[in-house]
């Protein structure tokens, strides 16, 4: 299987050889390396090597050069992240060293700048609707490796990912343009984009506005053996941010932003196969589905965030508020589970409307060569409703009297969490550093549930409340043998929140939390004016009292805490500058995830789901002045994802999933700094790797699969002054 693997990437290595170099983020290597990075893991402005914790970053400028619009574009490119989807932007799901969600809540926590979203209540799918913004308006992602609980707080157990956007100008009118056209083999139609983002300084030096605008429009490439139609899986992603700066005098500062996105997906980007990975039906394509009815989804999410803050001089006071808004709405067709019961059509609908608040106020030390610190205090409070509802409609599509719906599902449940938490540094000396942190929360949350199936005779209904209060905390020695040289150790834990459980005879009436206790160790180096990077951690996370899923009957389950986990490996990235204008760069993952307590869910020993043991990136980028006012970059990268298993290793749902590997190239020229041609390929090899697989719950016999994106070309043009 993995000959597969390097046989691709012995190819693509041989086509790419005949270039001047490779290019891609690597890691760490967000910008040239003679810049410094900086990040805000600490949530205060920190170089990247000063910090003792394993982060990544990934430049907003670096996902535009690829061509890439979702997070499973840029995952291979940081050690430890695999990001599986579900066949749209939007339906993604995360994990970071080997910490996958098991159960149903977040193991990646994921941060708009200085706020988090997504729900922190186990009954809203917080684990499937990841985020993936348009990469037009963002600065930079922040990939924070593991436990991230004392800063970060709950679903934080696997680390952390931070979209950081692009701040309004107070000195310079910036207007940037793009206009982009590619296409997708397999597929017959041109897709296309256009964004546009402008920022003008109101007052100089004291006051700014910016706005951006995003679209995307993907053409279709899985065709539907059954009806006939072909590329039924168009979609469209869009998005628009504003933003405002405000500093009347140098203490104070004021930011004002909303950001506004949207996926609407004709037909989720799923295709079947075999339970042996074979095809439909003899001969059928690789990218073919055999769904009996249309599974649109869209999702919509705004944000809006205030923040201020006041600089006394010897601390810095600031409060963040933000409030977020998600609505989903996704068709599955369940015909072949539930058609059945009444020989006709069953589209299975479900929405889900998570509506969140939050607040957090710190005061944090100004820098010192001594001791720094922070406290603050946060507050979230979260109002969320699922429902999802089985139609029964005939075969001409009307709904059959007296049995539509067939059964309908309500999960309405709120969520407030209140925490302290505090971070210090004591600098011993000029070598040795010390960081801590402490953080309590506590979590109170409600929750109904109604279920019908009145076929089946079946009515559940029931409420639940639950509390709970978690300390974590974590603490980290640091050596920093020269300014660019630092070894460090770090302890630190994390916890999942539980919540009320479903109403089901002989199950507990709540779930507790889960925890995470990591233990890791690392090195961040820079030599030759750093012009040679490299960072490596190696970890061990002990995981304990599982969420997982207990069957009840008829299909219903209910949540249990059973069992442990452990997850331990390396991570290592190297970039290289070995002339003037070329990036060369290498990452790596090792990732052993399995269950260390024999329980119903999991045996000692299984290998945990959707977690490659293996991962890689080879990457380079060079920059050039072709004469006169004209400078040319090209480059690319190499990908390879190793096996993995799609559900706990001795669970029937489990089957192999094949690694792969993939080649990207990019090319760029400009023009008077002001205008870019730009040129990329994502996927040369045409690979068909399989990004996530899965037995079709809705589809018995077959495997519900989510393809890599096929070979997708692409030119854009950008504008900037």
């Amino acid at each position: 299987m993995m000959k597969q693997v390097f046989r691709v990437a012995t190819s693509a290595i041989a086509i790419c050889a005949a270039m001047p170099v490779l290019a891609q983020d690597n890691g760490d290597a967000a910008e040239p390396i003679g810049n410094e990075i900086v990040v805000t893991a600490q949530k205060r402005d920190e170089r990247v090597q000063d910090v003792p914790i394993s982060i990544s970053v990934v430049s907003g400028e670096r996902m535009q050069q690829s061509g890439g619009s979702q997070l499973t574009d840029y995952a291979a490119y940081v050690p430890g992240l695999q990001v599986d989807n579900a066949g749209s932007p939007g339906r993604s799901t995360l994990s970071l060293r080997g910490v996958a969600p098991i159960g149903p809540g977040a193991t990646v926590g994921i941060y708009l700048d200085d706020a988090p979203i997504g729900s922190s209540g186990i009954y809203n799918r917080s684990q499937t609707f990841t985020l993936d913004l348009l990469p037009y308006d963002i600065e930079r992602l922040e990939v924070l490796r593991g436990p991230q609980g004392t800063l970060y707080g709950a679903s934080s157990i696997g680390g952390l990912l931070k979209y950081v956007t692009v701040e309004p100008d107070l000195q310079e009118l910036q207007v940037h343009a793009t206009g982009e056209a590619f296409t997708i083999a397999h597929g017959d139609d041109i897709g296309w984009g256009a964004s546009a983002r402008v920022s003008v300084p109101l007052i100089a030096d004291e006051l700014a506005i910016s706005g951006s605008y995003s679209r995307r429009d993907t053409p279709g490439y899985v065709d539907n053996i059954l009806t006939g139609e072909e590329d039924v899986n168009d979609a469209v992603q869009q998005g628009g941010r504003a933003a405002l700066l405000w500093e009347p005098a140098s203490p104070l500062s004021v930011r004002l932003s909303g950001v506004w996105q949207s996926v609407d997906s004709d037909n989720i980007s799923l295709i079947y196969e075999g339970m042996g990975g074979t095809s439909l039906v003899p001969a059928a394509d690789f990218l073919s589905t055999n769904a009996q009815l249309d599974e649109p989804f869209t999702s919509d999410f705004q944000y809006y965030s205030g923040s201020i803050a006041y600089d006394f001089g010897f601390a810095e006071l600031s409060s963040t508020t933000s409030y977020s808004k998600l609505d989903i709405l996704e068709v599955t067709d369940a015909t072949r589970i539930f058609g059945v019961a009444f020989g006709g059509f069953a589209p299975y609908p479900a929405t889900l409307v998570q509506k969140k608040w939050t607040e957090e106020v710190r005061l944090t030390s100004e820098s010192s060569d001594r001791f720094e610190w922070m406290v603050g205090f946060f507050y979230t409070e979260e109002d969320n409703t699922q429902s999802q509802i089985v139609r029964a409609l005939d075969a001409s599509g009307e709904p059959l009297a007296g049995i539509d719906p067939f059964a309908t599902v309500g999960l309405p449940n709120t969520y407030k969490e209140h925490a302290v938490f505090g971070n210090a540094t004591w600098k011993l000396s000029d070598m040795f550093h010390l960081t801590g942190g402490l953080r309590w929360a506590r979590n109170d949350q409600t929750f109904s549930q109604s279920t019908e199936i009145p076929l089946a005779g079946l009515e559940i209904s029931g409420d639940g409340t639950s509390s709970e209060e978690v300390v974590t905390y974590s603490i980290s020695p640091q050596v920093n043998l020269d300014r660019d040289t630092m070894v460090y150790a770090r302890v630190a834990t994390g916890y999942r929140p539980g919540g009320p459980n479903v109403a089901l005879p002989g199950f507990p009436t709540t779930v507790g939390s889960e925890r995470v206790t990591s233990y890791e160790a690392g090195i961040k180096l820079g030599l030759f004016d750093r012009s040679v990077t490299f960072d490596a951690a190696a970890f061990l996370l002990d995981w304990t009292d599982l969420q997982t899923s207990a069957p009840f009957a008829g299909g219903i389950n209910g949540l249990v805490n059973a069992g442990t986990a452990q997850s331990k490996g390396i991570e290592a990235a190297l970039t290289i500058q070995p002339t003037a204008g070329m990036n060369v760069g290498w990452n790596f993952a090792y990732t052993d995830a399995q269950c260390t307590e024999t329980t119903d869910a999991c045996t000692d020993g299984d290998q945990l789901p959707n977690v490659p043991k293996i991962s890689t990136a080879m990457t380079a980028d060079y920059s050039f002045n072709l004469g006169g006012s004209a400078e040319a970059r090209v480059g690319g990268a190499i990908r390879l994802v190793g096996d993995r298993i799609s559900d706990v290793e001795s669970s029937a749902l489990a089957v192999p999933v094949e690694g792969y590997a993939t080649a990207d190239l990019n090319a760029s020229i400009t023009f008077d700094r002001n205008w870019t041609l730009r040129a990329y390929i994502r996927n040369l090899t045409d690979s068909q790797g399989r990004i996530t697989t899965n037995v079709a719950t809705t589809n018995p016999g077959f495997l519900s699969t989510a393809p890599l994106q096929p070979r997708t070309l692409g030119v854009a043009v950008d504008l900037s002054f």
